[in-house]
């Protein structure tokens, strides 16, 4: 611990003291022994376990898959990360209730149709004001950003840190496993290690910049990790 006296800096409070919650059990997936990279992230993961994961969760198996598939491509390229799938899963139920928000629904091969797109993010109340930086070409405005997929991207962001999750020679924000993974790239840039309260937190209010967010993410993705269990 540091003290505060001479030219030492005092010490910065802990995320919980702040009103953050404690980081929740990372969970990792039952997987198959494939490459990162050289598969879609959803044939990383055993299927018996994303059915049997999908069954105590009541999470769709479509959206395990891309999670589970998401934090196993994770652990394999960035193993200091430890992200789990249940927090991609608190975050995605929290976000679009894992791609069904507004009567969406998630297609056998990933998309989610019809399209979710949230609110202009035009400063009004309860929503932060960011100009439309994508000239409307993903969120289809062109004077205000909305957060668009199922894990609710604002354009910049998606931008630069898009991925291709299955593999299918480009980035689709709405296609979940292309969503989910880059979701997990998203987290682990913005908080190094997620298995610590510090670097959970950083993480997921960089993601959404709300204490209340943080406890509805944290919330969910310990009950997914106590169902699978």
């Amino acid at each position: 611990m540091r003290g505060c006296g001479g030219d030492q800096e005092p010490e910065t409070p802990h995320p919980t003291e702040l009103g953050y919650p404690e980081a929740p059990e990372q969970q990792l997936p039952e997987t198959t022994g494939q490459e990162a990279g050289d598969v879609p992230i959803t044939e990383l993961v055993e299927p018996e376990w994303v059915s049997e994961t999908a069954q105590r969760t009541g999470v769709p198996q479509r959206a395990v898959a891309a999670y589970a598939g998401a934090a196993a491509y994770i652990e394999e390229t960035d193993s200091e990360c430890g992200i789990g799938w249940n927090t991609l899963a608190g975050i995605g139920q929290v976000e679009s209730v894992h791609g069904h928000h507004g009567g969406s629904s998630i297609e056998a091969d990933g998309e989610v149709s019809p399209e979710i797109i949230g609110v202009p993010l035009d400063g009004s109340e309860g929503v932060m004001e960011i100009p439309d930086t994508d000239g409307g070409e993903l969120d289809g405005d062109e004077e205000w950003d909305r957060a668009v997929g199922p894990m609710q991207f604002i354009p910049e962001t998606w931008y630069q840190y898009a991925q291709d999750g299955n593999l299918s020679g480009e980035a689709d924000i709405h296609q979940y496993d292309d969503a989910a993974l880059t979701a997990a790239v998203y987290l682990c840039a913005s908080g190094d290690d997620l298995t610590d309260d510090r670097g959970w937190n950083d993480a997921v209010t960089t993601y959404n910049q709300s204490v209340e967010y943080a406890n509805d993410v944290a919330r969910h993705s310990e009950e997914y990790a106590e169902a699978a269990s």
